[in-house]
């Protein structure tokens, strides 16, 4: 049965549906009395002391800043709520009904800390941070002769054994060869479709991995800051000696020429010189290879790139380091230390700098231990908070332009590939496909393109709100997958419950943890009665009940 066509609705049908979808659109969160545990596995003393200490110190210094502005916490977010966040902040998407079921009835006190630990072992994290990073790397939309599937291989090894960050980056900046032998070159690849002799590689490289955007500084001085053009060709030059080169083969059914493969190359005879650049004055100037003003030594044959990289690497000040752990705030927060993430420097200070330099010293001294990082953030104690604000700390409001003070939790909007892996979760859409793993692959895959092309942008901004366009409703509404969620076919989540012997109580129970991970209220109650009475089919009503559930506002934010 196909419910989703407004054909099928009558007046009263959505009369009840939208009231509805109106109360969840206002959706409030209950504080939880529990603690907030950095407890980890028991297995590891020096670890879990060491965790221990260092959450400790993000929750003093936290605190710290709660008092000296005078901003009382939020409360606890409850069980349900933090399991949601949990879910997909780590694992891009939100718990199973039975993850969330076993949740509510796991007493024990350091649950939370256990959820953490499983999930950062789960296949679910490695994909969904080679997802991230994919985009981040080389775009939603794959740039022209550049695989795709080459950058995931390499970045989903690199996850799925916790490699160090600082490996992972020199890697990526020093790889040469074949897209998809090595994997790691389509990051420079996907940055040299156009002859701009570096320009592209530079901005990216300074911004993704250093946290600072010079791009403003090939043609001028940095209006404020201390960048000064020179320095955005120094780091130009480091890049003046890779080359991407195209393979084309013969199409032997049509005879014509079409893309075979690409690769990266790097000759350091290709470009040995220095870098010349035009002034606004007119004047010609040279640039010579440099990192942060700094000149760096160089070995007869080495590459500039593997110097770049090196002195990244062995940089005193740790820039690699603090741009990740702002990075990784940011995700877990909505908002970094600074505003954007990717725009450190004097011209805009950090919120909580020594937080954010401890963060920096603890992050390096663990060998860039991502999976640690990402610990002792979730295990904080903000990091627990819900997103209801109180009297006491209504100017904790980074979106009216105010600076983050983390005394509550920030509402973030899912991406695209979030939203999307949910709606799988939530509905058991992968379940219903009896295709084999290749057909069922290439549907996810188209399932998800219209998802990135409506939902997703190229930019990467931080994940702050969420403005619906018409478009994004219509296809949350009538889209295929909400579609098929709801005609209850077998296999599905919705004929699994309905089909069940459970009362209709029950039932409707597990549809609200299915999507939002919580029981419904006396006021969600009030309203599927409603909903009920006016259909007189009950596999109707259920069809309604979920369909709202799936296009509610809070299904689609992280809170």
């Amino acid at each position: 049965m196909n419910l989703i066509s407004t054909k099928n609705f009558g007046l009263p049908n959505w009369t009840c549906l939208l009231a509805l979808l109106g109360m969840l659109a206002g959706f409030t969160v209950s504080p939880c009395s529990e603690s907030p545990s950095s407890a980890i596995a028991a297995d590891d003393v020096y670890r879990y002391k060491h965790d221990q200490a260092v959450v400790a110190e993000i929750d003093r210094l936290i605190k710290q800043s709660w008092e000296d502005n005078e901003v009382t916490p939020s409360g606890q977010a409850d069980d349900v709520t933090w399991l949601r966040r949990i879910y997909l902040d780590l694992a891009g998407h939100i718990p199973p009904l039975n993850k969330v079921e076993e949740f509510l009835k796991d007493k024990s006190e350091h649950k939370r800390a256990r959820v953490i630990d499983e999930l950062l072992d789960s296949n679910s994290y490695t994909e969904n941070w080679t997802t991230i990073w994919t985009n981040e790397l080389i775009g939603r939309q794959t740039p022209d002769r550049t695989s795709r599937p080459g950058m995931q291989k390499f970045l989903r090894e690199a996850f799925a054994k916790n490699r160090a960050w600082d490996e992972v980056v020199y890697d990526i900046l020093t790889a040469e060869g074949h897209f998809e032998e090595n994997g790691a070159v389509n990051y420079l690849l996907s940055q040299m479709t156009m002859r701009d002799e570096g320009v592209q590689a530079t901005a990216k490289t300074t911004r993704v991995f250093l946290g600072v955007q010079v791009q403003c500084t090939q043609c001028h001085n940095h209006p404020f800051n201390d960048w000064k053009q020179d320095q955005f060709w120094e780091f130009n030059s480091f890049f003046r000696e890779a080359r991407r080169v195209d393979h084309d083969r013969i199409d032997p059914e049509t005879g014509q020429e079409v893309d075979d493969y690409s690769e990266l190359i790097v000759n350091e005879d290709s470009y040995s010189g220095p870098v010349y650049f035009e002034k606004r004055s007119g004047l010609m100037q040279v640039a010579y290879p440099k990192y942060f003003g700094e000149a760096v030594e160089f070995d007869k044959g080495k590459p500039r790139q593997h110097v770049l990289a090196e002195a990244i690497k062995s940089d005193p000040n740790n820039q690699l380091a603090r741009a990740m752990v702002n990075r990784m705030w940011g995700h877990f927060y909505g908002y970094g230390f600074t505003r954007p993430i990717d725009d450190m420097g004097p011209h805009n200070p950090a919120s909580h700098p020594v937080l954010l330099e401890y963060l920096t010293e603890q992050f390096v001294k663990a060998d860039y231990d991502l999976k640690m990082l990402v610990r002792w953030i979730t295990n904080s104690a903000p990091y627990q908070l819900t997103s209801e604000f109180n009297s006491k700390n209504e100017i904790d409001d980074p979106a009216a332009g105010e600076m983050p003070l983390f005394s509550h939790m920030y509402i973030k909007a899912m991406q695209a590939e979030q939203l999307f892996d949910s709606l799988l979760i939530a509905t058991n859409a992968e379940g219903m496909s009896q295709a084999n793993y290749a057909q069922a692959a290439r549907r996810r895959n188209q399932w998800l393109q219209q998802f990135v092309t409506t939902f997703g942008t190229d930019e990467n901004d931080e994940s702050t709100s969420f403005n619906g366009s018409i478009p994004q409703a219509l296809m949350m509404m009538n889209g295929e997958l909400v579609d098929t969620a709801v005609s209850c076919e077998p296999g599905s989540l919705l004929h699994q419950v309905i089909s069940s012997d459970a009362k209709d109580t029950r039932k409707i129970q597990q549809l609200y943890l299915a999507t939002l991970c919580r029981t419904p209220n006396g006021r969600d109650m009030a309203a599927v009665k409603q909903l009920f009475r006016m259909n007189r089919d009950p596999l109707v009503a259920y069809q309604d009940l979920f369909w709202a559930l799936l296009n509610s506002n809070e299904f689609m934010f992280i809170r």
